[in-house]
């Protein structure tokens, strides 16, 4: 079993930045392919980004190609998000997930495990 936890939410102005993270707990870290969801109030949970357990392969949304990073240190096994020039559509709670399979995915049924999620506001 694979429990996730995220942390490093919070409100910003637009423009500002922030960076999330994932403290995974459970079978080998390095195994697992890791993403980044988001969900706003009405609409579905949509893909961010996603990570590859070696770290190699990296996947991004079109709409965050630029200004978001996907990054992951196996030997603390964490995966991070770091969020640059953000804006006011990027406002969403952002879920940390992972799957036991060697190859990426940006559908939410692919995911096994996820997080209790993290808000993220940019507004002045």
């Amino acid at each position: 079993q694979v429990q996730l936890v995220e942390s490093g939410g919070g409100l910003v102005q637009p423009g500002g930045s922030l960076r999330l993270s994932c403290v995974a707990s459970g079978p080998s870290f390095s195994s697992l392919y890791m993403a980044w969801f988001r969900q706003t109030p009405g609409k579905e949970r949509e893909f961010v980004a996603s990570i590859a357990g070696n770290g190699v392969r990296l996947d991004y949304a079109h709409a965050v190609k630029g200004r978001f990073t996907i990054s992951r240190d196996n030997a603390k096994n964490t995966v991070y998000l770091q969020m640059n020039n953000l804006q006011p559509e990027d406002t969403a709670v952002y879920y940390c997930a992972a799957r036991m399979h060697p190859y990426t995915s940006n559908y939410v049924a692919a995911y096994e495990y996820w997080g209790q999620g993290t808000q993220v506001t940019a507004s002045s």
